[in-house]
């Protein structure tokens, strides 16, 4: 099969096309020939070697695809022919990938695979973090910084969905915009305005940039807010005024998904099939696809995911 290599970490010129074998499903797998796979930060991070695979994952980048299954192992839940989308440890930029049957879901009626490979990295970790750790419930306001991006217009939609309130942040007038469309009360331009300073209290805060927002996000939460980190852009290590999270009685928290144990993965799955999926089906709910480049100019892709220039998904047509 093709895949995209790389030899040493470095920028997105040391990715390219190379040949291998295709991999055999073990017990609980299935083998996915894969029509589109999606590029996401972790990808970036792991090529430019600061996220290592997990033990026993594949060493080759992507996180998430859709396609039809081509092998399944009779303890999977799939068959042949199954047209899935999955969460993957690794492999993902390949023409075939293994995934655990319990990470698989069906591609929803009337999406197509380049949107369907745009699903599962941001949903489980919208629907992991949002729901199952913040406990985000209708009525309660809710923020997500970096409100155009993949995990951004996933959340902004999927709180909407589920009666929240919405607040976001962009780094532009274009993209704010996006988020007010995609059901957002308030944009703000972190560019150019202090969200600390114009929004109200907020419930529970979804935050990427880390360590350059935590002070503001300590400030901007309510009483009994809740903050919850999924990655440290811009920093992993912050001071924080204690004695304020006491007398707000706040919670801060975050996790990874990559690491997390099959059956975790596939407990989330099986909420999002019952939770989500209709809403994907009916419509209610979009995938934001901005860019679809071929697989073998992977480069092209991290170098527009690291421009910042994205809104919604960038997806590799395999």
């Amino acid at each position: 099969m093709k895949y995209i290599h790389f030899e040493q970490p470095g920028p997105p010129e040391v990715l390219h096309l190379s040949e291998g074998p295709t991999p055999v499903p073990g017990p609980g797998e299935v083998l996915i020939r894969v029509e589109a796979a999606g590029v996401n930060r972790p990808d970036v991070m792991q090529r430019a070697g600061k996220y290592p695979p997990p033990p026993g994952a594949s060493p080759i980048l992507g996180l998430e695809v859709a396609g039809t299954v081509v092998a399944a192992a009779p303890d999977s839940g799939w068959r042949e022919e199954d047209r899935v989308c999955a969460l993957v440890p690794g492999g993902g930029y390949a023409e075939y990938c293994l995934a655990p049957g319990v990470q698989c879901l069906p591609v929803p009626r009337a999406l197509s695979m380049q949107e369907a490979a745009g699903i599962p990295e941001t949903f489980f970790t919208v629907w992991a973090n949002v729901f199952q750790i913040g406990h985000l419930t209708a009525g309660e306001r809710f923020l997500v910084h970096g409100g155009s991006g993949g995990i951004g217009t996933t959340a902004i939609q999927l709180a909407r969905a589920f009666g929240a309130i919405v607040f976001a942040t962009a780094g532009s007038e274009e993209k704010c915009r996006v988020c007010v469309d995609l059901g957002a009360e308030r944009a703000i331009n972190y560019k150019e305005e202090d969200f600390a300073r114009e929004l109200p209290p907020i419930d529970l805060i979804l935050d990427m940039v880390g360590a350059a927002y935590t002070p503001r996000n300590l400030e901007v939460l309510a009483a009994r807010g809740r903050l919850v980190q999924i990655a440290v852009q811009q920093g992993s290590n912050a001071t924080v005024n204690l004695a304020r999270i006491m007398q707000k009685q706040l919670t801060v928290t975050g996790s990874t998904m990559r690491p997390r144990p099959i059956a975790e993965k596939g407990a989330i799955a099986s909420e999002l099939r019952t939770r989500v999926w209709p809403l994907l089906e009916s419509g209610a709910v979009k995938v934001l696809v901005d860019r679809v480049y071929p697989l073998a100019e992977a480069a092209d892709a991290h170098r527009y995911l690291e421009s910042g220039a994205h809104i919604g998904k960038i997806i590799l047509s395999v």
